[in-house]
């Protein structure tokens, strides 16, 4: 019989599945809201996909090359899709900062480790 996971492991899950939404709306709607703009577009990709490399890398602390590579793939499927968005183009840029995203996440990852780890001792 496995385990049902602990309440903080929901939480962060439920709180990824949240922020994939939200970032395959706002990035797939014609006309995205001017509330969710941060004044620079790749700034918005940077600080997306860092957040959903901190929680996936949360949700499985094992796995976080496949985490990165699955949203980097995730941020590029989102590029292709938006060629058939009106409005809306691909831009390599944006996979790139999608990308450093994902490292900038990588590194608070390993940061909150560090910190988790100096705590226990």
């Amino acid at each position: 019989m496995t385990r049902p996971p602990p309440p903080l492991h929901r939480r962060t899950l439920v709180m990824l599945v949240g922020v994939l939404m939200a970032v395959s709306y706002l990035a797939l709607t014609p006309t995205p809201p001017k509330a969710a703009d941060l004044g620079w577009d790749k700034l918005n990709h940077f600080s997306a996909f860092g957040t959903l490399m901190v929680l996936a890398g949360r949700v499985w602390p094992g796995r976080w090359m496949l985490g990165a590579l699955g949203l980097l793939a995730y941020g590029g499927l989102i590029e292709l899709l938006q060629t058939q968005v009106p409005g809306r183009a691909a831009e390599w840029a944006d996979l790139l900062a999608d990308g450093i995203g994902i490292l900038i996440g990588l590194a608070l990852l390993a940061a909150l480790r560090r910190l988790s780890t100096n705590r226990t001792r």
